[in-house]
This record gives structure tokens, C-alpha cells and sequence, in this order.
């Protein structure tokens, strides 16, 4: 008897999708990072954050639920066109189940959108709208170690009450400083302060002198740089020439993002009494400082806190990982909200809902040259911001994923 065609064709769909399910079963855990190698994020990511992942697998082992975890990384040239074909690539052809880093906020939210489409994890550690988990939230997102909101909670709020209450803002021209600025003046003007204005700047701009100049006219007494990456040492640099923040002027610089990396290039000289917020500084404790030590073996200086933070996210990931005993995303990130984050930078951090992971963050001064005693000796701890205090409340985000009364 003639066996009909159709069960031909369903008995090869049932092995092909055997086949696939087994290669599937088979396949590493893969982790991509998407960096900035050679441009004005690559001293606070590139390859000091590559080299803080390899070290967060190396630590784990290797491997998970038998299988080896594999690390791709690319330069996403910080250009969305590019990001995102890359990440696409990398999530249809090349099996990468979680995709890090992203050190711009128009990558982050752009691969954030794609994690979503694809259902898989996405785990920002150098971008910082917080937009991530405010309307733009994901489900498979993970904003993992600042936001605006919280260098606006902490720095912005200091300096106000410190009696800056008149600001101008030097803005970097895309969504980051968009945010950053948003978020910076709605914590002035709730302790009491006043924006008188604010000028915008291309990424990568070689000349502030005119909008330096706009922002010495303006009489502020604070002018904050919602910069960030080479942007921010350039326009300090250059703020000098005009004797802005110097000596006797009645101007201030303040840098709502900094990062050490950035104030080692600035220099204690230019960069002393700088007030900056960080989730993280290499000489807070004996934790910090033997993994800080550890890392400065392999890549020759001391880490950032997005390179510290993305060593934190790798090794939640992969606990989750293990944990659920699946690649699965949705299983992973139910795990990675499930687990308390306790690691030699955070102590019970916690990830929320929207994706944001809630952790204590620091308030630094930088250093007067004569006070500091080493190289990288750059900061003196002011305030513990408690994560409550320093991240937006939940239900203050308008993310779709935040249920009515579950407010932090």
C-alpha cells in the first residue's frame, strides 16, 4: 500500500526539528559584547570591559549546564545602523543568547527593542538613559549599573544643596544627554534650584570654545556637563582656557557622568574637587581592591565601574543560567530577578521588574594633587547613596511592566 505524502512530509519535519532541538541542547552558552573599541567610550569600556567578561566565565568555570560559554565581542562604532545589524547577526545566525555592554543609550535602547522582538537577554552596563525602565522597558532587559536618574539623585542633588542652585548645561546632543539633563533638572529645581539654559553638542565634538562661551555668558553658577566619555575631558580641558572652574572665577564645573578613567586624563590639577556619582571605585574596600588588582595584572589600570559592572552581569547571567537549568530567557531573567546580586561591587542589590538592578551608589569628590598618595588615588568618598534613594521608584518610570502599588 502506497504511503501517502504527507506523512513523508511530516516525518521529515519531526527530524529536522529532532535535529535542531539536539544541535540546540548542544550548543555553548554564548555572550556577546557590543563595544566601543576605538572611540570616545573605549577607555571606560573596549577592551578593559572584554577582559572583566573573560574573567567573570573564567571564574565560573568555563562552562554551564555542560556546556562551554563563549564570548564574541565586536565595535558597534557606536552607530545604531551598525549595532543593530551586528546584534541581529548575532541573535539569528550566531546563537548569542545575551548581548552586554552598549555604550551609548541609542544602541542600548535600539538592542533592547531587538531583545524583545527575539526573546532575548540584554544586559546594559555602560549606557544610562533611564529610559530603559521607564517607557522603553523590556522584559528581557537588564539596566545593570547606573542611570541618569541616579547620577542626577546623587550628584545634582549635592551640589544644590551645597548652595548651586543657578545651573546651565553643556548637553551632548543624543538621547544620553537628553536624559541626563531631564533627569538633573528635575532633582535641581525640586531641592529648590533654577535652569537658566542649556546648549547642545555633537558626539565627539573637538571645539567647546562656543559653547563654553555661551555657558560663562549665562552667569550660572554651575555649569553642568551632561557629557560623557572624551567629551567630558575635553570640555573640562578647554574649560580651563577660559578660566572657567578655576581659581577665582565664580563659575563651577560639575560632571553629572565621570568615570576614574576620565579624571586620570583631566588630571587631580584641573580635576580637583570635582563632585561625580559612581557605583563603584577600586579602593572602597578589600573586595574592590583585590579584584581591582586583578584586573590592572591582566589590562594595566585600574577598572571603571562599567567595566567592574559588566563582570557583575556576566556572573549574574550565568548563575541564573545555572540556576534555571536553561538558556531559556524567560526562565533566566525569572532567576536573575528571583536571586539577590551580591558580588565584590554590590552587597543585596536586587533587579526589579522594569530592569533595573537597585544597588547603593557613591558620591566622590576627586582628590587635591597633595592629598593623593598613588596613581590611581584619584577619589575621597563623600556619601553612600542607598538604592532606594538613588534609583527612580518604580512605579515613577511609566513601564508597562510595573504593576499598580508594586512601587520600591
Amino acid at each position: 500500500m502506497a504511503i501517502p505524502k504527507l506523512t513523508f512530509a511530516l516525518a521529515g519535519a519531526i527530524l529536522a526539528a529532532s535535529g535542531a532541538h539536539a544541535q540546540n541542547a548542544a550548543a555553548p552558552v554564548k555572550i556577546g559584547i557590543m563595544a566601543d573599541m576605538s572611540s570616545a567610550y573605549s577607555d571606560i569600556g573596549g577592551k578593559g570591559l572584554v577582559e572583566a567578561a573573560r574573567m567573570a566565565v573564567q571564574d565560573f568555570g568555563g562552562s554551564v549546564l555542560g556546556k562551554p560559554i563563549e564570548l564574541v565581542f565586536t565595535d558597534g562604532q557606536n552607530k545604531v545602523d551598525v549595532a543593530s545589524a551586528a546584534a541581529r547577526r548575532w541573535f539569528d545566525q550566531d546563537g548569542v543568547d545575551m548581548i552586554t555592554d552598549l555604550p551609548t543609550s541609542a544602541l542600548a535602547l535600539a538592542i533592547s527593542e531587538l531583545g524583545r522582538e527575539k526573546k532575548r537577554v540584554v544586559m546594559v552596563t555602560s549606557a544610562s538613559t533611564s529610559e530603559l525602565t521607564g517607557k522603553a522597558c523590556s522584559p528581557y532587559t537588564v539596566h545593570w549599573t547606573y542611570d541618569t536618574y541616579a547620577l542626577a539623585n546623587g550628584t545634582g542633588a549635592a551640589v544644590t544643596e551645597q548652595g548651586g542652585k543657578n545651573w546651565f548645561f553643556m548637553t551632548a546632543d543624543y538621547s544620553f544627554g537628553y536624559a541626563l539633563q531631564g533627569d538633573a533638572s528635575a532633582v535641581i529645581e525640586r531641592n529648590g534650584g533654577k535652569v537658566l539654559g542649556a546648549v547642545r553638542s555633537p558626539l565627539n565634538t573637538p571645539d567647546f570654545s562656543s559653547y563654553l562661551l555661551q555657558a560663562q555668558s549665562s552667569k550660572a553658577g554651575i555649569i553642568g556637563l551632561a557629557l560623557g566619555g572624551n567629551d567630558v575631558i575635553s570640555a573640562i580641558k578647554q574649560a580651563a582656557d577660559f578660566g572657567i572652574g578655576r581659581p577665582g572665577s565664580s563659575q563651577r564645573l560639575v560632571a553629572l557622568l565621570a568615570f576614574l578613567s576620565d579624571v586620570k586624563s583631566i588630571g587631580l590639577p584641573l580635576g580637583q574637587g570635582l563632585l561625580l556619582t559612581e557605583a563603584f571605585y577600586w579602593d572602597q574596600n578589600d573586595a574592590t581592591r583585590a579584584w581591582s588588582q586583578r584586573f590592572q595584572d591582566k589590562v594595566g589600570r585600574k577598572p571603571t565601574m562599567t567595566q567592574a559592572g559588566t563582570y557583575g552581569a556576566v556572573t549574574h547571567y550565568l548563575n541564573a543560567v545555572k540556576a534555571a537549568g536553561t538558556k531559556d530567557a524567560d526562565a533566566v531573567m525569572s532567576k536573575m530577578r528571583e536571586m539577590p546580586i551580591n558580588d565584590f561591587m554590590t552587597k543585596d542589590g536586587k533587579l526589579r521588574v522594569d530592569g533595573r538592578v537597585v544597588r547603593d551608589m557613591y558620591l566622590f569628590e576627586v582628590k587635591k594633587p597633595a592629598d593623593s598618595k598613588s596613581e590611581w588615588d584619584l577619589y575621597k568618598q563623600v556619601a553612600v547613596i542607598p538604592g532606594n534613594v538613588a534609583f527612580r521608584p518604580l512605579d515613577k518610570g511609566g513601564c508597562a511592566l510595573a504593576k499598580s502599588g508594586g512601587a520600591e
